[in-house]
């Protein structure tokens, strides 16, 4: 077997698991965001609701990157990688944040998953970036005409009609 061959085998399984678990997570939210903003209601309540279920969905993704997180740090503990629980999950944030400030490492043999789950935190946050962007996208534009529509509206009724 090549060199960290074990790495490489227990880490592309995890990569594809998480990513996979975060796609699907991503249309669940996707699917609650769109349903909750799709009511018609004024302006007004629109942007509380927006400012209310932007809020949510990053509280839901912080959420997926958890179990994901999670997902690692049972490997790691199942390897015998780190010595507790606690040590595994602040490994894997940090590995998968790559903020990597912490004293906790892992056992020499199986250091290289720690890149390997850096490497899947950029994907997964990357995922995260473009959802958030995607749903702001979508969701603003309406918020926008519909306070466009709400202020002409205003306008005429103190003015008359034209």
């Amino acid at each position: 077997m090549f060199l960290w061959g074990a790495d490489w085998a227990c880490s592309l399984p995890l990569i594809l698991l998480t990513v996979v678990i975060h796609v699907f997570g991503l249309g669940l939210i996707n699917e609650r965001v769109v349903r909750a903003l799709s009511r018609s209601m004024d302006y007004r309540q629109l942007v509380r609701v927006f400012a209310l279920v932007i809020g949510v969905a990053v509280l839901l993704v912080t959420g997926l990157h958890t179990i994901e997180g999670a997902a690692w740090a049972v490997a790691y503990r199942l390897l015998g990688a780190v010595a507790d629980a606690k040590s595994a999950m602040l490994y894997s944030l940090n590995a998968m944040t790559t903020y990597g400030h912490e004293s906790v490492s892992l056992a020499p043999q199986w250091q290289l998953m720690g890149a390997l789950e850096a490497l899947n935190g950029m994907l997964l946050f990357g995922l995260t970036t473009a959802f958030l962007f995607a749903m702001i996208q979508q969701v603003w534009p309406l918020s926008l005409r519909e306070g466009r529509r709400v202020r002409r509206a205003s306008r005429r009724r103190r003015t008359g009609p034209a």
